[in-house]
């Protein structure tokens, strides 16, 4: 291959590769490696000027405005940093500069590793979040970065105009219970906090946002009326105002200086909240930015420097199954123990099946690790020229290594799951999830007290809950005989929920509140639903192939029927709690919206279940009434334009008593 072929492959595998990474926060190659591609063609363009294409990922901010959110032109074009990666390019770049300014000096500050965003205010008033975009233009994501509290609306003191640069992030912690409940929920997790931070900022209901927790720090003032004459004071007015700036920056005059201050927040790296990876040199007197000014891509007064990835080899000595709190089988490697990243390691996480299979781990290999954000030991590849004879692929387990009842993989997912709702694994998440609120709402039974009931060997089960002793219960921690009678007088109270609140209870995967509303409804008691097929359930509205299996599967366990007939033995119900009293709505759909003038809209929509009919969250073809009250959104405005019947409750309550 020549010099030109190989400039021209290098551009197409990184433009393909900046895209998973920026648009579809997808990435499949990992930044060393994509690092190092992007070097060997920016080393091939300084050598050979000619060849370079004006196309080429080396012009350009990687990145591009989705078509989903408004595309607004920076009033400051937002670059991107130049990259460097050893000790010896930190001493070029400050000597460089310090060649033809001895006076300056710098900021050594962390890099964020998430979404780089501008905000505008206008009168101390946020009045637009643009994503970095193409550089020139970004994303219109107000609406979403309002969601995030460490954004201020208002300004503190401030009621001039001026613009900022901050990473949205998500805490390592938030990011980790996101996944597990995309995980419980069947959904595909995400890599990393970053593709986590920007596949949130993204979405289009602000809500979903919001709830996905989000951060931000702010790290640049690029724009006001009154510039301070250096960028550490400008973070120090930003802080006064009311922004959450950029923490743990470090001055420096000399290169020797900067070099260390390097080295300090790279040691700190493990220790903090949110992943960095890593950090940027900036000039901090701001005149000299303007005087240095900036290239085609980059500005000439900072650059972002990358600490290298540390990867160890070892040898992995066996692969043992964890069941998770949701039940699903995570395969763990277990290694000869290695020196990697300032800790010693002996564990790693082998994630899935499909991931064992994609890289071909198997037992007695040679492997070689490093940490994902500098935290979590994996495996990143084997080595193929050392492994023993007689090595074989990996296969996981048929049943459950926690309770031994037979597990499941759903075709188009990567997890492995225990469907038993009594293994011990999963107890507590199970339990927490049937006392909860859309469950058997069971009073004054936080997760505290469920850890203790487990531990304390008081419950192995949830049918449990209702052969426990007041006096178990007083005798625990920070429990008394008050405190105690409060609890057991909820779980009698709940034994009548009825059989739509304890089918949601069971956590039955693909089963919400919803669905269990309609099965209850449909069979009329657990005993009708456990002996139907798949075919019947089929015929059930919004039940779907996936809920249908699953239920099927359910209900098979043999741990499932023992729940079964403890709970009935105890005096639970297993009957709907919803009692048919007509059927003028046989056949029919009804969305309700707006507020209504007596009527909850759970209260309405029971009724229009107990009167043979189906409630509806969203408008369609199908739907034969809209529900309206006051305050009435976009789902008049679709039934109108589908000339779909609309009624007021008044009329409602008149159609179903039969006038």
């Amino acid at each position: 291959m020549d010099i030109q072929q190989e400039m021209r492959r290098l551009e197409e595998m990184l433009a393909y590769h900046s895209r998973l990474y920026y648009e579809l926060d997808s990435p499949t190659m990992q930044d060393e490696e994509y690092d190092a591609l992007f070097r060997r063609l920016t080393d091939l363009e300084k050598a050979h000027p000619e060849l370079a294409s004006p196309n080429s990922p080396t012009q350009r901010v990687g990145g591009r405005v989705l078509d989903a959110f408004n595309k607004v032109r920076h009033t400051v074009p937002m670059d991107s940093f130049g990259d460097i990666f050893s000790e010896e390019e930190i001493y070029d770049f400050v000597d460089k500069i310090k060649k033809d300014y001895p006076e300056a000096d710098f900021m050594v500050e962390r890099k964020f590793d998430g979404l780089s965003v501008s905000l505008e205010y206008e009168n101390g008033m946020l009045v637009r979040a643009l994503t970095r975009g193409d550089g020139i233009f970004g994303e219109d994501v107000t609406e979403n970065i309002k969601t995030i509290k460490s954004v201020p609306i208002k300004l503190k003191g401030e009621n001039g105009n001026l613009i900022v640069r901050g990473e949205v992030y998500m805490p390592r912690k938030v990011f980790a219970k996101l996944n597990e409940k995309r995980e419980e929920n069947g959904e595909k997790t995400f890599a990393n906090p970053r593709n986590a931070a920007a596949g949130s900022l993204r979405q289009l209901d602000s809500k979903i946002c919001a709830e996905r927790k989000l951060e931000m720090f702010i790290f640049n003032l690029q724009l006001h009326e009154e510039m301070p004459k250096r960028h550490s004071e400008s973070l120090e007015y930003l802080k006064e105002i009311g922004f959450t700036v950029s923490p743990g920056g470090i001055k420096c005059k000399t290169a020797k200086e900067v070099v260390e201050a390097v080295k300090q927040i790279g040691d700190l790296r493990p220790t903090l909240e949110y992943d960095t990876d890593g950090a940027v040199i900036k000039v901090d007197e701001l005149s000299l930015r303007e005087r240095l000014g900036s290239t085609a891509t980059a500005p000439r007064w900072a650059v972002a420097y990358k600490y290298p990835a540390e990867i160890a080899e070892t040898t992995l000595l066996d692969i043992d199954i964890q069941v998770g709190r949701t039940g699903v089988l995570t395969p763990r490697a277990c290694l000869k123990s290695v020196q990697l990243a300032g800790s010693v390691v002996s564990y790693a996480t082998l994630h899935n099946i499909d991931y064992i299979s994609e890289k071909d781990i198997r037992i007695g290999d040679t492997v070689k690790l490093r940490k994902a954000g500098d935290i979590i030991p994996e495996i990143i590849s084997v080595v193929p020229e050392k492994r023993p004879e007689g090595a074989v692929p990996f296969k996981m387990p048929t049943h459950c290594p926690s309770c031994g009842e037979q597990v499941w993989r759903e075709e188009g997912e990567a997890a492995t799951r225990c469907l038993n709702p009594n293994c011990k694994s999963r107890l507590s998440r199970s339990i927490i999830h049937f006392v909860s609120r859309g469950a058997m709402n069971i009073d004054n039974l936080g997760e505290s007290v469920i850890e203790q009931f487990i531990e304390n060997g008081l419950i192995n089960s949830a049918a449990d809950l209702y052969y426990i002793k007041k006096e178990d219960i007083a005798r625990l921690d920070r429990m008394g005989e008050k405190s105690a009678q409060n609890i057991v007088d909820a779980i009698e109270k709940s034994k009548t929920a009825g059989l739509e609140k304890l089918l949601f209870g069971l956590g039955i995967r693909h089963i919400g509140e919803k669905a269990a509303q309609t099965l209850a409804k449909k069979f009329g008691d657990i005993y009708a639903l456990a002996s139907a097929n798949e075919e019947e359930l089929l015929k059930v509205d919004d039940i779907g192939a996936e809920s249908a299996k699953s239920v099927v599967r359910f209900f098979a366990g043999e741990q499932v029927t023992q729940l079964i007939e403890r709970l009935v033995a105890a005096g639970v119900s297993v009957e709907s709690a919803e009692k048919p009293l007509g059927n003028a709505l046989e056949g029919k759909t009804v969305v309700v919206t707006g507020t209504l003038p007596t009527l909850k809209r759970a209260e309405a929509e029971a009724l229009i279940r107990l009167h043979g009919g189906t409630a509806s969250g969203s408008v369609s073809k199908k739907t034969s009434y809209l529900l309206c009250g006051t305050d009435a959104g976009s789902k008049l405005t679709k039934a109108e334009s589908l000339g779909i019947p609309v009624i007021n409750e008044e009329e409602f309550l008149r159609m179903i008593e039969g006038e």
